[in-house]
């Protein structure tokens, strides 16, 4: 089995979609302090800028949720 075999499998795994979700959030972080500075800056186009970022990671972590709960209905030791 090659390397990017190995990988592809990882990405639908359980831990990868762990480790897509833990990403995911760690990019709010940096969201946050976005929104920060546009406040106290009064940048308006900064402000939407970090608005669309964030219901983008919001998309993100909820699609990344359904996946997880794909693969847990489908282990055959839980049914």
């Amino acid at each position: 089995m090659s390397a990017l075999t190995k990988a592809k499998g990882f990405k639908k795994s359980k831990s990868g979609t762990y480790l897509s979700m833990a990403t995911t959030a760690f990019g709010a972080v940096s969201v946050v302090k976005q929104i920060k500075k546009a406040r106290l800056e009064n940048d308006t186009l900064r402000l939407i800028d970090a608005t669309v970022s964030a219901a983008a990671i919001v998309t993100g972590l909820a699609i990344l949720y359904r996946e997880l709960k794909r693969l847990g209905d489908d282990d055959v030791l839980l049914g």
